[in-house]
């Protein structure tokens, strides 16, 4: 389900809803509490419930910067990865001017054809499944070397190195559709972690004692807002190829442009 929102709801939607609902969720338990409760009012209890809060703040910004630093990494190695598969195409495509004209255009045709697919195919890949045309352009550039007759000592070298490097690429794509169907997100009890603290923080807000409703609001709605922001953080990141907080493809968007700058390709 989570991988559902992540992926077709809009972010800015996706956090006003959750604003939405827990602040207005909060709100509508804190007149109930408000009204059934009047003697809370009074602030007789705050030394307990404000040291509470405190020891719960504590607890809950601990628990939220670690799970959104944990998934921020994932993003960040995926992003990575991304970046030095594009990297290798690229180089495979530079790597060509050992070659002949007609062999370099070849290669980096190619090369060309596979990084198109690979932006075609990123919301596909994003999820875990590849594309057939994806699937092609990297059998023809596994071809395009395979069928290469190298002419003297320096081309034999580079058809070695790039087909190395080639395997390298195959390898990063595999990796890249495996994870993003593996990855699940945070796993239950995680999010029953995050859930019970976020409870725990707005529900000593509700109960800490002030006369004046207005103040007790805003307070309360102020933490309200926060805990919705990072329940739509945690919520975003969860999935390192989904949202706008996601690996991207643009590291292969700008080999595109490397690839059409090269002579060949003019």
């Amino acid at each position: 389900m989570n991988r559902w929102i992540v992926a077709n709801v809009p972010s800015w939607l996706m956090l006003t809803v959750l604003v939405v609902v827990v602040t207005g969720g909060t709100a509508l338990v804190q007149s109930r509490v408000r009204h059934h409760f009047p003697s809370l009012r009074n602030g007789k209890h705050n030394d307990i419930a404000g040291f509470l809060i405190a020891v719960v703040g504590v607890v809950y910004a601990f628990v939220i910067s670690f799970i959104a630093f944990s998934l921020w990494e994932e993003v960040k190695t995926e992003s990575y990865a991304t970046q030095t598969e594009a990297s290798m195409v690229l180089q495979l495509a530079k790597d060509a001017d050992v070659f002949d004209d007609t062999t370099r255009s070849r290669i980096r045709q190619s090369a060309l054809a596979y990084t198109r697919s690979v932006v075609a195919e990123w919301p596909t890949a994003a999820t875990g499944h590849t594309t057939a045309e994806a699937d092609h352009a990297l059998e023809g550039l596994y071809t395009t070397y395979e069928e290469l007759e190298p002419g003297n000592d320096t081309q034999r070298a580079f058809l070695e190195e790039s087909q190395e490097d080639l395997r390298e690429v195959s390898i990063l794509r595999t990796e890249r559709v495996l994870h993003a169907l593996q990855e699940t997100g945070p796993t239950s009890s995680l999010w029953a972690v995050i859930l019970l603290a976020s409870a725990l923080t707005l529900g000593f807000s509700v109960i800490f004692g002030l006369e004046d409703a207005r103040l007790h609001y805003g307070m309360v709605g102020a933490m309200s807002v926060l805990v919705a922001a990072n329940l739509f953080l945690v919520l975003e990141l969860s999935y390192p190829f989904l949202g706008e907080l996601s690996a991207s493809p643009e590291s292969m968007q700008t080999v595109i442009q490397e690839i059409q700058a090269l002579g060949t390709l003019r």
